[in-house]
């Protein structure tokens, strides 16, 4: 709801008034205050009014809090996440991240968008009206990332350009398509014109020189995908935010942290870009990356100005992310300065987390979904071979701990007419079926590196168009295995033998489960323990079988139109 002039001014004299003479809604007592701009803390009292922060020092209140000598920094913000990745719905998200301290985040919903499309969108705003978390959308610019798949839905700069006045949403988010802006494609640059007033986020892993020049040269100001030093110093030079990622797949910290002198580190910020259920309940969120950070060797002050100023400026995100009059009153309480053991978790003024537990204020219903609809057709022992057609077999490798997979060119193995999986060499047939608009189109190609020695495994979670994905040692399992995931209206499911050993159902778009995060961690740990007692090597199976169907990330992939080389940007022959 948007207040009227008068009602502005009404709560402007207010504030004002609260600020010189107090009585103010709460004070808190005996707090050490970060001051993120002059690098210092300020040791005693901090007074809030109507949500936001007034004033320092001796107030009258209607309620106190004794922090008892305990730090307070603003909350935090992660600027870059997919909320789908934590396998859990918004609002269940909000309820792991608010008692760790996580105050906002900035979400690319373009998981959900490339299922539901704009009802996507729309579901992902909802969730504000159920959880104090603050979750930013940022608008998908890629829906779907490449004409290489068949994704759920395609959203143009028409569709997107409605939401621009929303409150909620503070630009476009990562733009993968990178050779589509760098080539001018039509679409894109529709995109990037209807944003230009706006943040425009990056996505842009290796792209350097003149590549790069004409990359940010489109208004593209900020990367997420850096993997060294050498990648990111050339990005910070051309004037981009460089994301510090510290996710569940892929972890930059380590090496990008040299990056963050006093000097420079302004223009820096953590993010987790995908967190997985499992992860975020052990280790936590942001606080999780602030504790790694300052035992690594970062001071403090930076690491919390990462976490919440730098965000917040960059996404014009102007009445949060510091300690100050006018600045809303989005605070985390924590012990020392070492461990980040969050204490206490003030939103809008409003305590909604102590001692890691949520308040009854931060634990409402969220919003209905619609029903997850898996259209699935034309999957057929037929459609799954593979007939010999050459000497030589492209083949996907995974590369241990990365998302992205090597280029195998290997002598095709076996005899006969046709090329069947070899559990024994390590090659598995792999299979991703559209599931959406019931093409019946289905790609097929093979993995080395997975180590599955028996039966199959299914998901619907399969960046970014998140098709039905399959990886077999035997084309009747595989079968079986998207017979059991269509049963569970999406989600993931192990066969072996003809018969489901595990499963882990994904209601919500095929992506999300509709409990909470403690349950989603027990059903993929199950699903994961039950992968890898067949032979899976990689520490999350679903995980690496998920982005073998990512055509952004090189080096070879597969989607429901063929075998795609990343690095070409074109489909290819599975045989050379």
């Amino acid at each position: 709801m948007i207040a009227s002039r008068e009602q502005t001014l009404t709560s402007l004299a207010q504030m004002i008034h609260a600020a010189r003479e107090g009585p103010v809604d709460l004070l808190l007592r005996n707090a050490r205050c970060f001051d993120l701009f002059n690098g210092a803390i300020r040791e005693g009292n901090i007074a809030i009014h109507d949500g936001m922060i007034i004033g320092f020092g001796q107030y009258s209140a209607l309620r106190e809090i004794d922090l008892a000598g305990a730090y307070l920094c603003p909350g935090l913000i992660d600027g870059h996440i997919h909320i789908e990745s934590t396998m859990v719905s918004p609002v269940e998200f909000g309820r792991a991240v608010l008692p760790r301290g996580t105050t906002a985040v900035v979400a690319d919903p373009h998981e959900l968008a490339n299922v539901w499309g704009i009802q996507g969108i729309k579901y992902m705003l909802s969730a504000n009206a159920y959880t104090p978390l603050d979750i930013f959308v940022i608008l998908p610019s890629c829906v779907p990332a490449t004409q290489m798949e068949t994704s759920g839905a395609t959203l143009s700069a028409e569709e997107l350009i409605p939401f621009k006045d929303h409150p909620m949403v503070p630009g476009l988010g990562e733009v993968m398509n990178y050779p589509g802006v760098i080539h001018g494609e039509p679409g894109i640059m529709e995109k990037l014109a209807a944003f230009s007033d706006q943040v425009i986020d990056g996505h842009c892993p290796g792209l350097s020189g003149r590549e790069l020049c004409a990359y940010v040269a489109a208004g593209i100001h900020s990367d997420h995908e850096c993997a060294t030093l050498e990648e990111a110093r050339e990005k910070l030079s051309l004037g981009m935010a460089v994301m510090i990622r510290e996710g569940s797949t892929a972890r930059n910290l380590e090496a990008l942290l040299p990056l963050a002198q006093k000097s420079h580190s302004h223009h820096l910020m953590f993010v987790t870009d995908d967190k997985y259920p499992g992860d975020l309940w052990e280790d936590g969120h942001l606080d999780h990356i602030l504790r790694r950070a300052v035992a690594l060797g970062l001071d403090l002050f930076t690491a919390v100005r990462m976490a919440t100023l730098n965000p917040a400026k960059y996404f014009r995100l102007r009445d949060r992310g510091a300690l100050a009059p006018g600045y809303r009153a989005d605070l985390v309480a924590f012990d020392d300065l070492e461990h980040f053991r969050v204490r206490l978790v003030i939103k809008d003024g409003v305590e909604v987390a102590r001692d890691g537990r949520l308040t009854d204020l931060a634990s409402a219903p969220g919003p209905s979904a619609p029903p997850s609809d898996l259209t699935i057709r034309g999957l057929s022992s037929e459609s799954l071979r593979v007939k010999r057609e050459g000497e030589h077999v492209r083949v996907m490798g995974l590369v241990p701990g990365q998302i992205i997979t090597e280029k195998l060119l290997l002598p095709a193995w076996g005899k006969g007419p046709e090329l069947a999986a070899d559990p024994e060499s390590d090659l598995l047939k792999v299979a991703v079926v559209e599931r959406h608009r019931g093409t019946g189109r289905v790609g097929v190609g093979f993995i080395r590196g997975m180590g599955l020695q028996q039966g199959a495994l299914a998901s619907t979670v399969a960046h970014d168009s998140h098709n039905l994905i399959l990886v077999g040692t035997r084309d009747e399992d595989m079968l079986e295995a998207a017979e059991e995931v269509r049963r569970m209206g999406g989600g993931q499911a192990i066969v072996s033998a003809g018969s489901t050993i595990a499963s882990f159902p994904l209601p919500i778009a095929g992506l999300m489960s509709d409990q909470g995060v403690l349950q989603a961690r027990s059903s993929s740990q199950k699903i994961i323990h039950a992968a890898k007692e067949l032979g899976c090597k990689p520490l999350d199976p679903f995980m690496s079988l998920s982005f073998l169907a990512l055509p952004v990330i090189p080096h070879l992939k597969l989607t429901d139109l063929g075998l795609v080389d990343v690095d070409s940007f074109q489909i290819i022959s599975l045989f050379h």
